[in-house]
């Protein structure tokens, strides 16, 4: 039963991000360049490494992202004081006047897709979902330090017929 949970949270996932992208490519964002977006303009001055870690990507990712971002004028890159190598990251003013509407579709998308749900279970689904969160995180952090955790070897219990269907 485990494995259906991950299955449901990835189509949920895989939905939601197909409509967002499609809401938002009238700011000719690419596929899931608006959570840049978003969180640059929740936390001007972020560093690329915090925004890294925020968003669960490797530096790579958020460093072609934000280099994409910024020539496309939704973020500004401002060499850091401490340290030389690294960018402080600024919203534009295009990146604040789509910020409203990005804010709005994911609070859209929010309450559809929790339309059925009580104030109680919404609450008991995002403590859940956080609580899942918090322990996949731990893995996360562990392949970040180079520590590979092969989780086809941790426990797991038989997958029985009843299951599958």
């Amino acid at each position: 039963m485990d494995f259906r949970v991950l299955r449901e949270i990835g189509m949920i996932a895989r939905c939601l991000n197909t409509i967002a992208d499609a809401e938002y490519k009238r700011f000719n964002l690419e596929k899931g360049q608006f959570l840049y977006v978003v969180r640059v303009c929740e936390y001007p001055g972020i560093n690329q490494e915090t925004l890294s870690n925020m968003l669960k990507v490797d530096r790579s990712t958020t460093a072609k992202a934000v280099g994409k971002l910024s020539k496309q004028g939704y973020v500004r890159k401002e060499r850091s004081e401490k340290d030389k190598r690294a960018y402080k990251l600024y919203p534009t003013p295009r990146a604040r006047q789509a910020y409203d509407v990005l804010r709005q579709v994911e609070e859209n998308a929010s309450e559809r897709a929790l339309r059925d749900f009580s104030d109680e279970e919404r609450m008991q689904v995002l403590s859940l979902l956080a609580k899942m969160r918090k322990n996949a995180e731990q893995d996360w952090e562990c392949m970040k330090a180079g520590e590979h955790v092969f989780i086809a070897d941790q426990p797991s219990h038989e997958v029985t017929d009843k299951e599958t269907e």
